[in-house]
């Protein structure tokens, strides 16, 4: 048990660069407290004790402001960062070394008992305010930019960003690498090449016009000759 703790207390100074000192963690960090309660809620859960699993967690969540289900399973080296409104759900499983920020949301999609919600590799990253439904897969090592919807299964690897969430990038590397100022947008490149095929549309139309007048003119001048013609017979 002390070396699980001592583990989750050395996985917050590494995740956060505001950690600075071991007892500020143990008493600032409602995200590592809400893992500690979930830890015996889940316990609890697992030995069918599931109102007092059920109890302990909302406890938690009125003291931290997180939600984390006593049936969730959450790996090692897991961390909640700014934890507040952050939800999980019953069928999560999460696994080891995953990041998330706050107002994460992995919830179900479905009413029926049956696993209904997301499932994170390890070595995972989820952006503040993202969602994530249903019973997808995330894969090993994959980013969730902030702010993003995310309904179907994302490749080990990749970078997933917008609503409803997209891959843009993948194989990006460490999943620490999650710089959301160097991210493509995929809203502002659609848009990019409306703009640059509507440029070419523009373009086109102006060569057609200038051609129609051409053969305006020549007409003109055509039948100007002829009228010519006929006025010096």
């Amino acid at each position: 048990m002390f070396r699980t703790i001592k583990e989750d207390i050395r996985t917050v100074s590494i995740k956060d660069p505001a950690a600075r000192h071991w007892m500020e963690i143990i008493c600032c960090y409602p995200g590592l407290h809400a893992l500690w309660f979930h830890r015996v809620a889940h316990l609890l859960w697992c030995h069918r004790l599931r109102l007092l699993g059920r109890l302990l967690s909302h406890l938690s969540r009125f003291l931290t402001g997180i939600e984390l289900h006593p049936g969730a399973r959450i790996g090692r080296s897991f961390f909640i960062d700014h934890g507040m409104g952050v939800v999980i759900g019953e069928t999560t499983e999460i696994g080891d070394n995953v990041l998330l920020y706050q107002g994460v949301v992995l919830g179900g999609t479905t009413h029926e008992r049956l696993k209904r919600h997301p499932t994170l590799g390890n070595n995972v990253v989820v952006g503040a305010g993202a969602t994530l439904l249903g019973a997808i897969t995330i894969g090993d090592g994959a980013r969730i930019g902030a702010g993003s919807v995310v309904v179907n299964s994302v490749p080990p690897g990749a970078t997933v960003v917008g609503i409803p969430g997209r891959v843009v990038t993948e194989g990006m590397g460490p999943a620490e690498a999650l710089e959301h100022g160097k991210l493509p947008d995929p809203v502002n490149e659609a848009l990019r090449l409306i703009i640059a095929e509507q440029s070419g549309l523009a373009e086109r139309i102006h060569k057609v016009e200038e051609s129609l007048k051409v053969q305006k003119d020549s007409k003109t001048l055509r039948k100007q000759g002829n009228d010519n013609g006929m006025t010096q017979v």
